[in-house]
């Protein structure tokens, strides 16, 4: 992926041969998104929870261990993923195996930004992604690792991708390019200091506010409308 072209607005990325015009949002639009995403989001509040119990766990402070603490936030930020699949013991354990399989991700990972992601890092990052992938999904994997390195992995969902046109390839590629498309995002918004709270957090909220909630909102005025039809 090369970065063509900046404008005031929009970030011009060549993906695959294709000019993909990428939102380049600003400090303001992010504040915003932040007040609606707090009015609206009441589930927010275990984010908080999951990253504080994330930190004791990993230095040994609370009873919960490293994947049970992830668990807080996959139960209630990835509802959907697991509402036909048992959230069991197994499935902890199988977290827990994968904590032990890479390290690195709270040895070295964890004290990292996402501003220092660069091309060799696309080789560490992809067999840790779909190894987490098959156990999680895509959105659950993204969850776990920000939770696991916060500075360092951005959050998105089936929406952001889609919005984010990162072309074809497995999903693990796919977020290696939206690891690309972040780190451009912050550094033009000035980083962590221009901000003031954790960059990716804050641009989650604003993928989140800006093309998530619009889909949610279509596919349940979708749903009233047949409910609607079906009474007529």
């Amino acid at each position: 992926m090369q970065i063509t072209e900046n404008s005031a607005h929009y970030r011009y990325v060549q993906l695959e041969g294709i000019i993909v015009v990428i939102d380049k949002p600003t400090c303001h639009e992010l504040e915003k998104a932040r007040q609606d995403f707090e009015d609206i989001e009441p589930r927010s509040i275990f984010y908080r929870a999951a990253t504080d119990l994330v930190d004791l766990a990993i230095h040994n402070k609370t009873e919960l261990n490293l994947a049970e603490a992830i668990a807080v936030l996959l139960q209630t930020w990835n509802v959907s993923y697991y509402r036909f699949r048992p959230f069991s013991n197994k499935h902890i354990s199988d977290i827990e195996d994968l904590l032990g399989k890479y390290p690195q991700i709270i040895n070295n990972l964890r004290h990292r930004t996402i501003e220092d992601f660069s091309d060799k890092d696309v080789e560490v990052v992809k067999p840790i992604f779909q190894a987490f992938e098959d156990v999680l999904g895509k959105t659950g994997t993204a969850k776990c690792l920000h939770l696991l390195a916060p500075h360092f992995f951005p959050l998105w969902d089936t929406n952001i991708a889609i919005a984010y046109k990162l072309g074809k390839g497995e999903d693990a590629e796919r977020y290696c390019r939206f690891m690309d498309i972040t780190k451009g995002q912050i550094i033009d918004l000035g980083g962590e200091k221009a901000i003031g709270r954790n960059p990716l957090k804050a641009l989650d909220e604003y993928n989140y506010w800006k093309y998530t909630l619009p889909k949610l909102k279509e596919q349940r005025d979708k749903r009233r409308a047949r409910r609607k039809g079906k009474n007529l």
